[in-house]
């Protein structure tokens, strides 16, 4: 966790927020409280938090699900406390990317270390969505290659290794990406057709 965290705690309720705050007091933290309600993906998105703790005493499945999607799960840590919960809802919000999920209330001796999993979870998944997300697009390029590769082949009746090396010399001369090159062909071959 960095040294100093900004959370942003979404919670409508006083006293449940005192209670947040008295939690963390000490701790090297800046924190801000916000109601939930219209406009909170905004507000979030606007404070830039390092971290979203959402204290939701009694959610509907749909007023919890509206809170997951507001605090961008997908771009920082949300850490969500609920006094109940069942198996559709935890279900639903853990698909979203909610990176903690805490059923039995927002207890402050156990807040720390949950924020601290939230944030390393987080870390771990964000890592696991760009390595898939590099590793398709590479899919991707190999796939435009190969294409590229078949188009020279065919129109220049050269073997695969001669189709490549061609495409990776006017890569190399050209001072750009060999995937650049075979989409340049495969946009000229769809061209000319």
């Amino acid at each position: 966790m960095p040294d100093t965290l900004f959370i942003v705690v979404v919670e409508g309720e006083p006293d449940r927020a005192a209670t947040v705050l008295d939690a963390l007091a000490g701790d090297s933290v800046s924190l801000r409280v916000i109601e939930p309600g219209p406009g909170l993906a905004r507000r979030i998105a606007a404070l830039q938090p390092d971290l979203v703790l959402i204290d939701a005493a009694n959610p509907s499945r749909d007023e919890l699900e509206e809170l997951t999607l507001a605090s961008g799960p997908l771009e920082r840590p949300v850490a969500i406390f609920v006094d109940r919960s069942d198996s559709q809802m935890t279900r639903a919000v853990i698909e979203a990317g909610v990176a903690a999920y805490v059923v039995d209330g927002l207890t402050p001796a156990r807040l720390r270390p949950v924020l601290d999993a939230a944030v390393a979870r987080f870390g771990m998944l964000h890592r696991m969505r760009t390595e898939l997300a590099q590793t398709r697009a590479a899919l991707e390029e190999r796939k435009l290659i190969d294409r590229a590769k078949g188009i020279l082949m065919r129109a220049r009746n050269l073997p695969e290794d001669e189709a490549y090396a061609l495409m990776r010399k006017t890569a190399m001369e050209k001072n750009r990406r060999i995937a650049e090159i075979a989409q340049a062909i495969v946009t000229a071959s769809e061209m000319l057709k």
